[in-house]
């Protein structure tokens, strides 16, 4: 097993790493930027070393900086966690290069599936269902006029290397096109530093449901079921549960079944999770994969008492999966805590955290970073804990969230913590009645 392990990483999925490598007799170093210098990974990992300022593309974004900290500290692995570097192609080709096993897919792997439009072609190849769309990248605006008649509006335009919803357009009808073209490439181009488009048919009002996989180095792959991350507010996931609401036996099977042919196309080595779009009939389609650990990788974990950051350690280094599809026992949810103020519009609220009360109890657990003392610092995602529960039945987990979430005293910062105690009471959530346009008429 490997010695040491760098987190290519910070805050809770830092230290979350940390503890499994911990458990597993591996040694552990934390990386940082100045800003984190008084964080929790840096606190509780064997090492720490400074990789540089605040800023992201100076220190969490800087390969060479990494790369040297992995080499001063004798690390013969790096976890990059989520986010980050952490599905980015050159790092596991530079991981690699220099005789680091990095945790994760690898490079023709994440190259494959990170850039959406070869991701799709692949899925087809590999008879995925698919949103009908462009094939490949749209060559200019002529090029989208002409896919948009053919697939028929609505229709939304998508930045390839994207993610966040960030140069994604819905686009209604024809006059619309050319401003969101050009806002679209903007966009892309200003946050990926690449602008290629491409188009698919707009699903209206769809579930989001993602299906957790896991494959090894011999080609052998299985899925852990699935995940419905349909409450979202700008594209960006705000509760997570499994087993979804909206899954049937027979719904689940075929979405596995998908999973696995979409794993085994590009020979997939690693936790990762492939992600679905389904419509009011049940129809599903391949929206993209994610070659990494997953923020809401701990609702899996406990309804199938199964270790995926454990797992995916043993996969880097070697080991053979057992081939097994796994199904929930239990329901649980997790609620991402944000340092945002949802009274006004999500505002992000960095600052001191003056006090603080973590809930517990039976079926309760929490992935945080933070202290009373601690500084959020304003650099970074505004996530500052996940809160999870768990119980025999949904309602029960609903009702064991909100109790939690009334326990929970974050002071001195905004959070999101009113939001979620308000959401836990409402009818069409407590009855499973939601799509991913739920928090357009969510009133808080």
């Amino acid at each position: 097993m490997f010695k040491k392990i760098l987190i290519a990483n910070r805050g809770e999925i830092a230290l979350r790493v940390i503890r499994t490598c911990k458990e597993m007799g591996i040694k552990t170093v934390a990386v940082y930027s100045t800003a984190d210098r008084d964080s929790l990974p840096v606190r509780f990992a064997d090492e720490a070393v400074c990789i540089g300022p605040a800023v992201s593309s100076k220190s969490y974004l800087s390969i060479p900086n990494i790369i040297a900290a992995a080499e001063i500290t004798n690390a013969d692995a790096i976890h990059p966690g989520y986010g980050f570097l952490s599905e980015n192609e050159k790092f596991s080709k530079v991981c690699q290069d220099h005789g680091i096993k990095f945790i994760g897919a690898l490079p023709e792997q994440i190259a494959g599936m990170g850039d959406k439009a070869t991701a799709k072609a692949t899925m087809l190849a590999a008879g995925v269902p698919c949103i009908p769309g462009s094939k490949g990248l749209l060559k200019d605006l002529d090029d989208a006029k002409k896919n948009a008649k053919i697939i028929v509006y609505p229709v939304i335009l998508k930045a390839t290397a994207g993610g966040g919803g960030k140069g994604m357009r819905i686009v209604w009808k024809e006059e619309e096109l050319e401003a969101a073209w050009d806002s679209a490439r903007q966009e892309a181009g200003a946050a990926f530093g690449n602008d290629g488009i491409y188009m698919e048919k707009f699903i209206e009002e769809p579930r989001h449901i993602e299906i957790q996989i896991a494959g090894d180095q011999y080609g052998n792959a299985c899925h852990l079921s699935e995940r419905d991350c349909s409450i979202q507010r700008r594209h960006q996931k705000l509760v997570e549960e499994t087993p979804s609401p909206f899954m049937t036996d027979e719904l689940r099977e075929k979405m596995g079944e998908a999973a696995i042919k979409a794993a085994k196309a590009v020979n997939y080595e690693g936790v990762g999770t492939v992600e679905f779009l389904v419509d009011k009939n049940r129809d599903f389609y391949f929206m993209e994969m994610n070659t990494r650990i997953q923020v809401e990788h701990t609702i899996t974990e406990e309804v199938i008492d199964y270790d995926l950051i454990k797992e995916q350690i043993k996969i880097a280094f070697g080991e053979k999966i057992s081939g097994k599809n796994y199904y929930p026992t239990m329901h649980a949810i997790q609620c991402r805590i944000n340092a945002e103020d949802p009274y006004n519009d999500f505002r992000p609220s960095p600052g001191k955290i003056t006090s603080y009360h973590s809930p517990g109890g039976n079926g309760v657990r929490i992935d945080t970073h933070v202290y009373a003392g601690y500084t959020i610092p304003p650099n970074y995602d505004s996530m500052i804990a996940k809160l999870i529960t768990v119980a025999q039945t949904r309602e029960e987990a609903i009702l064991k969230m909100k109790r939690a979430l009334e326990e929970y005293v974050i002071e001195g910062v905004k959070t999101t913590i009113p939001f979620h105690i308000k959401l836990m009471d409402n009818p069409d959530f407590r009855a499973g009645n939601f799509t991913t346009k739920f928090m357009e008429t969510f009133e808080f």
